[in-house]
């Protein structure tokens, strides 16, 4: 069944249940860590709120999460489960869980553990001091070398690209307010990635030192491909630099055309004709051809994203849900 995003009108009716701790966990390749990771975070929350709700999104899990969940659903009240017909990927999934979040407060955390639920008490202290926006900031990271490059490096260059400073320490793992989830919700776009957007809104934020632990069984779902076109994605959604950075080489390009025609002029005014030769005459041919075509690249991809966005096709689709889990509409 395919699931709209929430509009404003819909969220003025989403009941929020005073005290009530939302935590959403999306699930892909970590289903034996799901019994213990509801058990600690029962633990870890109890006596913090009133009631909480554990909303586990199987993003199309290959090791089948599903039954696992539904388990889990029928042994702990408090366990609501989301089954999203294919695997959409993280930041979809975590869209399917925070509309479908009734609490004051939502957290979110990942599956596999290396997010320490025995955190949350720390979170949920530091936004009860008035902040919208809690981030856990993984100072010492437990990834593998090669993730924790590819993690300073996609946030330098995002950070580039958007004009906006952005922490490689922090992820998804955090608290955040009522306020602060309704807005995300509200915001139209297709492609989402939670952070940025949740940053977007400008809501006090501050971030809190945790510990990050090692990951125990499964391994990331992210490829080096899938990195890259998530990166691809996240930065053609959320920054237009692209496009300025291709005005800015067109014009150097341009500038640098008009130095080699004056030369040309002069060299001809004066009677020193050089016959030119074939190398660097091809050389020029396929440089300017590769730029003129790296760009004409990048104002197709910001093409399509247009057209993927105008189809307003929903970003997630809900093939199953356990009993408890109620539609946000």
């Amino acid at each position: 069944m395919a699931i709209q995003p929430v509009n404003a009108d819909a969220l003025l009716h989403l009941r929020a249940i005073p005290n009530l701790l939302s935590i959403v966990s999306p699930v892909y390749g970590c289903a034996p860590c799901l019994e213990d990771l509801v058990e600690r975070l029962l633990r870890a929350v109890d006596g913090r709120c009133d009631a909480v709700e554990i909303i586990l999104v199987d993003d199309a899990c290959p090791d089948n999460a599903w039954p696992r969940i539904l388990e889990l659903a029928a042994t702990h009240s408090s366990v609501k489960g989301l089954r999203l017909s294919r695997n959409f990927g993280q930041h979809y999934a975590i869209a399917a869980g925070i509309e479908h979040a009734r609490g004051d407060i939502v957290a979110l955390l990942d599956c596999d553990l290396q997010d320490l639920p025995e955190e949350m008490p720390r979170l949920l202290a530091r936004s009860r001091e008035g902040y919208d926006i809690v981030f856990a900031s993984r100072e010492q990271r437990q990834d593998g070398l090669r993730k924790r490059l590819a993690s300073r490096a996609f946030s330098g260059v995002l950070g580039y690209l958007t004009g906006v400073p952005q922490d490689h320490t922090t992820a998804n793992f955090g608290v955040f307010s009522r306020r602060a989830i309704d807005l995300v919700n509200r915001m139209p776009e297709r492609d989402r990635c939670f952070p940025l957007m949740v940053k977007w809104t400008g809501l006090p934020m501050t971030t809190v030192p945790v510990q990050h632990a090692p990951r125990t069984s499964g391994r990331s779902g992210y490829s080096l491909r899938k990195l890259i076109n998530l990166a691809t994605d996240i930065v053609l959604s959320y920054s237009d630099k692209p496009l300025r950075l291709v005005v800015q080489t067109g014009l150097w390009f341009s500038v640098f055309a008009l130095v080699i025609v004056l030369v040309s002029v002069y060299r001809f005014s004066i009677g020193d004709v050089a016959v030119a030769g074939f190398t660097s005459i091809i050389a020029s041919i396929w440089l300017l051809g590769g730029v003129v075509t790296f760009c004409v690249g990048i104002i197709g991809l910001y093409l399509g994203r247009l057209f993927n966005a105008s189809k307003q096709r929903p970003y997630y689709v809900v093939a199953d849900r356990t009993a408890n889990a109620e539609d946000p509409a």
